[in-house]
């Protein structure tokens, strides 16, 4: 049925799905964002996370996030001009999209109960390789700058080579030499131990990639529910 023939239900559903696909289209750009800012942001900690489950569900919103948005070009352009052929291959890609991003907003919040758990083991084992291995050297330097920490549970774990970047700034900006302390001084060392500011960190980031897994699974929802209806309307 061409786009003067439509009856006003079947112009109601053209331009419903054109109208969802643009909120489709904004969704997959911000997802994309949040999940490349999530994988640039944690990436000072990346060594000492004891899994990939949260990078991996972090390139998942992002590589989907990207197909999303183009998908979407192909569901307005297939609600406008009336074809059937690109209503199906607009609803097939969705479905499988929609698969991959819940499954990898589920990942998301899987990770988020077990954080604590994956950190600490991965923690636990990188303490002995600090300044051994360069990258646990760095992640190590990095993280307890970064989230002003120290050690696992507090400084006591590394004994007495506590590295330079459990050292508070001085008013210059430069960190203080813990290791020419010859008494732990609370003033000069961050007291509080990196596995619970990590966890929380890791925890409130992983949540946000579960969120935006989820509320863009249910936006392609609306989008396959709407491309069968218009499928179904033309003839």
């Amino acid at each position: 049925m061409g786009a003067s023939n439509m009856d006003g239900c079947g112009n109601f559903m053209k331009y419903s799905l054109f109208f969802v696909n643009l909120v489709i289209f904004g969704g997959g750009i911000i997802a994309s964002a949040l999940g490349i800012w999530i994988l640039a942001d944690k990436s000072f900690a990346n060594e000492l996370l004891g899994t990939n489950l949260y990078s991996g569900s972090a390139y998942v919103l992002v590589i989907t996030g990207i197909l999303v948005v183009l998908i979407s070009c192909l569901g307005c352009l297939g609600s406008i001009k009336e074809i059937r052929c690109m209503l199906v291959i607009y609803f097939t890609s969705l479905f499988l999209i929609f698969v991959t991003m819940l499954i990898g907003g589920i990942l998301g919040y899987i990770f988020r109960e077990k954080v604590e758990k994956t950190i600490r083991l991965g923690m636990d084992r990188s303490l002995s390789d600090y300044r051994s291995d360069p990258v646990i050297t760095a992640a190590w330097d990095n993280t307890q700058k970064t989230l002003e920490c120290c050690g696992v549970n507090g400084y006591d774990d590394w004994k007495d080579r506590i590295p330079d970047s459990c050292c508070r700034l001085t008013p210059n900006g430069k960190p203080l030499a813990c290791q020419q302390i010859e008494e732990k001084n609370k003033f000069t060392i961050h007291l509080d131990g990196c596995l619970t500011i990590t966890k929380n960190f890791v925890k409130n980031h992983a949540l946000i990639i579960g969120t935006a897994g989820v509320v863009l699974s249910s936006l392609l929802i609306l989008g396959m529910i709407f491309s069968c209806a218009l499928f179904k309307l033309i003839k």
